[in-house]
């Protein structure tokens, strides 16, 4: 068992994140006779786990599926993780989609319909994203509606 404060250290997170991931459910702790926690030695290994999800961009409630997803709770092994990971491609590829998206639509309208830049009303024209829901639409993958000028129309051609 490792007192708090030496998990804390060993693995480069505050106290305080490893009594909120406790209280999320992704730690559990032994109290002592004083009632100061301890952890076993395997939990350094799921914070390792945590802090590695949280870097890839993977939300509480994900880390806490794949964790609940191990046979009896158990602290995830090398082979866990490679599965696990395999699992997270697709959302990590959407992820980057986004971030490319957003780092080259940075400068022009996001599709949110505040119509508050002059480009609005070359990008999103009456507001049309407000149309495709609710947020930046564009940076979520939504291609801004492409509006072609009226055409005139000639009346009857007099001779």
């Amino acid at each position: 068992m490792i007192p708090i404060g030496d998990l804390a250290r060993r693995a480069g997170v505050k106290a305080s994140a490893l009594r909120f991931y406790e209280a999320e459910g992704l730690l559990a702790s032994a109290r002592s006779a004083g009632g100061r926690r301890h952890y076993p030695r395997a939990e350094l290994r799921r914070v390792a786990f945590i802090r590695a999800a949280q870097a890839v961009g993977l939300s509480l409630d994900e880390i806490r599926s794949a964790l609940a997803s191990l046979p009896g709770n158990r602290t995830p092994t090398k082979a866990d993780w490679e599965k696990l990971s395999r699992g997270w491609r697709p959302l990590l590829d959407a992820k980057i989609a986004q971030m490319t998206r957003l780092r080259d639509t940075l400068t022009n309208c996001i599709g949110c319909g505040c119509l508050s830049l002059k480009a609005c009303a070359l990008y999103n024209p009456g507001d049309a994203a407000r149309a495709k829901g609710a947020g930046a639409r564009y940076l979520m993958g939504n291609r801004p509606t492409v509006t072609k000028p009226e055409s005139r129309t000639r009346g009857p051609r007099t001779t």
